[in-house]
């Protein structure tokens, strides 16, 4: 499956390409207080359009995922890391076009505890 998807004001945009089976929601201090529900790809099947050059970046913790969020609109579609050496993007499904996350199984991470 083709994906789009994008901060509020679409200031950062991006493609995905992949199938979600299930997203993950994490406990941790971010993803709990913004709501996160994530999605793991491959860098590789991202394509980014627009906005990941002016993306405001923060990080904390270990400072391994680089969360993008829109200097504009606040918004953050997605994160940037590696996992066991492999470049991975956190897709936020929420900014997501079209797609009823509903259906979607999730999964708990206890991202509190690391």
């Amino acid at each position: 499956m083709h994906y789009h998807g994008s901060c509020h004001c679409g200031q950062i945009a991006f493609d995905v390409d992949g199938e979600i089976d299930s997203l993950l929601k994490c406990n941790c201090s971010i993803c709990s207080k913004k709501g996160y529900l994530h999605w793991f790809v491959p860098k590789s099947r991202l394509t980014a359009l627009k906005g990941e050059d002016t993306a405001s970046v923060y990080t904390f913790h270990t400072g391994k995922i680089r969360h993008l969020f829109c200097p504009t609109c606040g918004c953050a579609p997605l994160g940037l890391g590696e996992h066991n050496g492999v470049a991975m993007a956190a897709i936020n499904a929420r900014c997501l076009d079209d797609v009823d996350l509903s259906a979607i199984p999730r999964g708990p991470f206890d991202g509190r505890s690391r």
